[in-house]
Parts: structure tokens; sequence; C-alpha cells
């Protein structure tokens, strides 16, 4: 299972077609760095990337490193790993454009079997990863020994009881990634238990609907002018608990 998730992120570039910019070149990195933060505005509002200076991080599942550059640009001495080369190749081409190359250890690896000591890292970070892997509690498990005591891990994944699932259910709206080898969504009890090692576990829920670029014509007037002005009228406390995203803060 773990080649075939390895096989399918290797030939696709999350939001890839956000961007006209040959693969790899500066303007490449900006542009989905821009369409990654236009859509989860909330991320840099509850994950403070400059707040870690001098510490040790590790990102599983950095993907093409758009996370990883802010944390780097924030002092952090980042480690990144993803089971697929195509993005390791790209994360490090985005930190060396970027000067930031000399303090981060990019490896191709396995989450559910991390290549690192015991209590190494300061901050383990998976975002938008445990529900596309094999085993989650054990990628948990692994990002909760690498972690030094008192170190922090944060997780997102995908809420089942939430607006967009019940779009895509009821209303046959496409999920990006749907047909990876493997996607998990989960309950916020779900994702409490799965989360159980650790001495300390917050959950917030976000993503709530903002104006996308990925619909045209009709679908766009309908979800951007109509759906997203309405959902957003209703108090966020009425409905916090259905936010897509699920952000965990838990400390070992």
């Amino acid at each position: 299972m773990l080649d075939a998730i390895a096989a399918y992120w290797n030939e696709r570039i999350h939001d890839l077609e956000m961007t006209d910019a040959p693969v790899g070149t500066l303007q490449f990195f900006d542009d989905l760095d821009d369409y990654r933060f236009d859509k989860l505005r909330y991320l840099p509002a509850l994950v403070d990337f400059s707040g870690f200076p001098d510490k040790r991080l590790l990102e599983v599942g950095c993907g093409i490193g758009t996370d990883l550059v802010r944390f780097a640009r924030g002092g952090a001495q980042v480690t990144g790993v993803d089971l697929a080369p195509q993005s390791i190749a790209l994360a490090r081409l985005n930190l060396e454009l970027r000067g930031l190359a000399g303090q981060a250890d990019l490896r191709v690896g396995n989450g559910e079997a991390l290549p690192f000591d015991d209590a190494q890292f300061d901050v383990t970070y998976a975002h938008g990863v445990l529900q596309y892997t094999h085993d989650a509690r054990r990628m948990v498990e692994e990002c909760r020994r690498v972690l030094a005591p008192g170190g922090l891990a944060i997780f997102m994944v995908y809420n089942r009881v939430s607006w967009l699932n019940a779009m895509s259910t009821v209303m046959g709206v496409g999920l990006e990634h749907a047909d990876a080898p493997v996607l998990n969504k989960y309950s916020i009890p779900e994702f409490e238990r799965l989360l159980q090692g650790f001495s300390d576990v917050r959950i917030v829920p976000e993503r709530f609907p903002v104006k996308s670029r990925l619909h045209t014509g009709w679908k766009a007037v309908a979800f951007n002018g109509v759906f997203v002005g309405t959902f957003n009228a209703i108090p966020r406390a009425w409905v916090r608990r259905f936010g897509w995203h699920l952000m965990a803060f838990c400390r070992s």
C-alpha cells in the first residue's frame, strides 16, 4: 500500500493547476504559496510560522516545501520527509531558491517509520497527511516518539461531519484527491481517540467556505456568489464544529 501511496503522490503536484509557471521556477513556488494561503486563510492565524526560532522542526509529508519555507524563514531548523521523491526534489529546490537550504534537511522517508532517534525534535507538523496514509495511528505514534518532552505536535485531518463533506455526499461535489489510494475522514471524537497518546490535545475546527479559483461558469456563481456569502453570514459559533479541517495541537 505504501508503494501505491508513494507512486500516486509522486505523479501529482498539489494545486498544480493554479499556476502556468514552469515547474521548479521561483514563480511556480510563489504561485502555489499564494493559492495555498488564499484558500487556507486560517492557517497563519493558528500556526505562527515565525514562532519557532532555533527550534528543531520536522514536517511529515512536506510536499514541495510550501509550509516548510515559512517555518525556515522564521528561524526554525527544519527537516522534511515525504514518500514522493519528486516532492523532495522540488522542496529542496524551493528552499535553495530562497536561500534557505542551509537550515534544511530533506529526505525521502516514510512517516510511519521515521528515520530519527527518539526525542529529536521540538515540533512535529503534519498538515493534511494523516488522512492519506496507510496507518494513521502509527504515523501519530512516530511523530510522538521523535518529539522531545514537552514538545508540540500539530496535525490536520478532514472532518467527516463537515459542510464540505455534506456537499460532497448530497450534491456530488468532488473532493480533491478523492482517487488517492487512501482517503480517511474523522469526526472530532475519532480524531481525539487517534491522538490519545499525548498528554494534552486541543482540536480546532477550521476551513470554512471561501471563494474558490477552481470553479468557473455557473458553479462559480453558485458557490462563490451565493453559498460562500450565505454560509459565512451564519454566526461562526453555530457552525464551528462543521469546519472541513480539524487542527490538533498536542503536547508530549
